[in-house]
C-alpha cells in the first residue's frame, strides 16, 4: 500500500508538472541584454518550463556549449563570430570616440548611421532564420507557447506572427521611446515626461519644456533608429501581406521594462507594461581570498569599485593614465576591472583585474563608491546595495541613466573623452565625503527592496500568465486600433468645430434676419 501510494503521488506530481509547464522560444540579443535575459530563462527552467534559445553560429556571448538547463537551437549564418564581434566593436568605438556631442541633433544624426548598420546586420540574421524552411518547420512542430524577445534585435515579433503564438518583450527603452509610444500606445505627455535620451528630468522649466517638445517632434518625424521602410518591406514580403514593423511589434502581449520607480520618474503606464528593473540583483557572496585581503587592507577608508562594463576593452593609453592618476590620489583602495596595458600612472592603491565579482564587491561593507559607465545592470546592483556613483556614460541608454541618477542625488557625472584627473578626483571626493549621496543611495535601495513581489518573480509571472491564457489581449489598449488622427480625436474635434460653426452661422443668420425684419418694420411705421 505504501509503494502504491508513493507511485500514485509521483504520477500525480509528474502529471501536474507536465500540465503546468510550458515551452518558451527565445530570440536573444548580445552583451548585457543577454546577461539580463538569461536570469529570467534560468528561473523559467527551474520552474519546470522548457526553454529554447534560437541563436546564430556567430553569436558573441550566447554559448550553446555551456552546461545549462537551457536548450539551444543554433542556425547557420554567413558571417562568423569574429567578424560579428569586430563589426559590433567598430560601431561601439565610433559611438564612444568619434561621434561629436556638441549638439543634440548632430549627435543623433551620426548615432542613427551607427544604429542602421547594427540593425542591418540583425535583419540579415532574421532572414537566415525565416527563410530556412527546415528550421521553420522544426519550430512549427515544436509548438511553443510563447516567445520572449528583445526589440533591440527585431525578429522575435515576426517569428511569433509566423508561428501564431503570443510574445513578450524585455527591454530598457527605445530611442525617443518611439516603440513604446507607437507600438505599445504608452502616453508620453511632453509637459512632464522627458523624452528618452534628452537627459531632462520631470521637473522642467518653461524653456526645458520647449526643448522637450522639439525633441518629441524630432524623434517622431525625423530620427529613425532603423531603416523602417526597409523593415516594413521585409516583413510584408515574409508575411505575404502589407504590414509594418510597428504594427507587428504592437501585437506584443506584455512589455517587461528593465527599470523601476526608484530610477524612473512617475509617468503614465498601461496594464501590459511592467517594470522589472533589478531582477538580477541578489545579496553579496564572499569575495575570493586574495581580493578580500586587498579590500580589508583598506581600513576605514574603504574601497572604490571601477568598471566600464564588458564592451569597453580598448581604452586609449591617454585615457587610462588620466583615470589612473586620479585614482592614485584618493585614500581608498581601488578595484578596477581593466583589460589592457598597465597605465604608467597607476598608484599602489589600485589593483587591476580582467574580471571582478561586481555584485559581491558592491555589497561589501567597505565599498564607498562605484565608478560606472551607467549600464542598467551595473547601476541596479549599486542601487540594490545603496552605493553612490560616479557616472562616465559612453553610449546607448547610459547618458539617460546618469541623468536620472543625478536627479535622484546619488551620482556625479564626468565626461569620458574630456575629463581631466582633477575632474574625476573631485567627483569621487564629492560622492564619498558628501553624506547626502550615501543617504540618497540608501533611500533608493530601500525602495528597490520594498516591493510586494520580487522583480524576477514578476517577470516570470507575466510570461507564465501569457502561456496560461494564450496571450494577454485583454490588456491591449484600443488605442492600437486607431490611426493617429483618431487617437488625438482630431476627427471628433473637427466634427464639433463644424457643429459649433454651423450653430453660430445659424444664430448669426437668424439675428441678421431679425434685424432686417425690425428695420423694415421701423421704416414702414415711420412712413405711416
Amino acid at each position: 500500500m505504501k509503494w502504491t501510494s508513493t507511485l500514485l503521488l509521483l504520477q500525480l506530481t509528474c502529471c501536474f508538472s507536465f500540465g503546468s509547464s510550458g515551452k518558451v522560444l527565445v530570440w536573444p540579443t548580445e552583451y548585457s541584454h543577454w546577461i539580463n535575459m538569461k536570469i529570467i530563462l534560468n528561473e523559467l527552467t527551474q520552474r519546470g518550463h522548457e526553454v529554447t534559445v534560437l541563436t546564430s553560429s556567430a553569436s558573441i556571448l550566447v554559448n550553446p556549449n555551456e552546461k545549462s538547463t537551457i536548450k539551444f537551437e543554433v542556425y547557420p549564418t554567413a558571417t562568423t563570430k569574429d567578424n560579428f564581434e569586430i563589426l559590433f566593436m567598430q560601431m561601439i568605438n565610433k559611438w564612444i570616440y568619434d561621434i561629436p556631442r556638441d549638439t543634440f541633433f548632430e549627435y543623433f544624426k551620426q548615432a542613427q548611421e551607427v544604429l542602421w548598420a547594427y540593425f542591418g546586420h540583425i535583419q540579415k540574421l532574421c532572414k537566415e532564420v525565416v527563410l530556412n524552411t527546415k528550421l521553420m518547420t522544426k519550430l512549427q512542430e515544436s509548438r511553443y507557447d510563447v516567445i520572449l524577445a528583445d526589440p533591440i534585435g527585431p525578429c522575435g515579433e515576426l517569428l511569433a506572427e509566423l508561428l501564431k503564438i503570443p510574445f513578450v518583450y524585455s527591454l530598457r527603452f527605445s530611442f525617443g521611446s518611439t516603440w513604446e509610444k507607437y507600438s505599445g500606445a504608452v502616453p508620453f505627455p511632453p509637459s512632464y515626461v522627458p523624452v528618452v535620451m534628452s537627459e531632462l528630468t520631470d521637473q522642467m522649466t518653461f524653456m526645458e519644456r520647449v526643448k522637450n517638445m522639439i525633441y518629441v517632434l524630432y524623434f517622431d518625424f525625423w530620427f529613425q533608429s532603423l531603416d523602417e521602410k526597409n523593415w516594413d518591406q521585409f516583413y510584408s514580403e515574409i508575411l505575404g501581406r502589407p504590414t509594418t514593423l510597428s504594427e507587428i511589434m504592437g501585437k506584443a502581449d506584455i512589455w517587461l521594462i528593465r527599470t523601476y520607480w526608484d530610477l524612473e520618474f512617475p509617468r503614465p503606464l498601461l496594464p501590459n507594461f511592467d517594470f522589472v528593473g533589478g531582477l538580477h540583483c541578489k545579496p553579496a557572496k564572499p569575495l575570493p581570498k586574495e581580493m578580500e585581503d586587498f579590500v580589508q587592507s583598506s581600513g576605514e577608508n574603504g574601497v572604490v569599485v571601477f568598471s566600464l562594463g564588458s564592451i569597453v576593452s580598448n581604452m586609449t593609453e591617454d585615457r587610462a593614465n588620466v583615470i589612473a592618476s586620479a585614482l592614485a590620489q584618493i585614500p581608498q583602495k581601488v578595484v578596477w576591472r581593466f583589460d589592457g596595458k598597465k597605465p604608467a600612472t597607476l598608484g599602489s592603491n589600485t589593483r587591476l583585474y580582467k574580471w571582478i565579482p561586481q555584485n559581491d564587491l558592491l555589497g561589501h561593507p567597505k565599498t564607498k563608491a562605484f565608478i560606472t559607465h551607467c549600464g542598467t545592470n551595473g547601476i541596479y546592483e549599486a542601487i540594490y546595495h545603496g552605493i553612490p556613483m560616479v557616472g562616465i556614460p559612453l553610449f546607448g541608454d547610459q547618458p539617460q541613466n546618469i541623468a536620472h541618477l543625478k536627479a535622484k542625488g546619488v551620482a556625479v557625472r564626468v565626461d569620458f573623452n574630456t575629463m581631466s584627473s582633477t575632474d574625476l578626483l573631485n567627483a569621487l571626493k564629492t560622492v564619498i565625503t558628501d553624506p547626502s549621496y550615501k543617504e540618497n543611495a540608501m533611500k533608493l535601495s530601500r525602495i528597490q527592496h520594498d516591493q510586494p513581489i520580487k522583480p524576477l518573480d514578476r517577470a516570470v509571472f507575466w510570461i507564465e500568465f501569457v502561456m496560461r491564457h494564450k496571450g494577454a489581449k485583454h490588456l491591449r489598449p484600443a488605442a492600437l486600433d486607431l490611426n493617429w488622427f483618431q487617437y488625438h480625436s482630431l476627427d471628433v474635434i473637427g466634427f464639433l468645430l463644424a457643429c459649433a460653426a454651423t450653430v453660430i452661422f445659424i444664430i448669426l443668420k437668424c439675428c441678421l434676419f431679425c434685424c432686417r425684419l425690425f428695420t423694415k418694420k421701423g421704416k414702414k411705421e415711420k412712413r405711416q
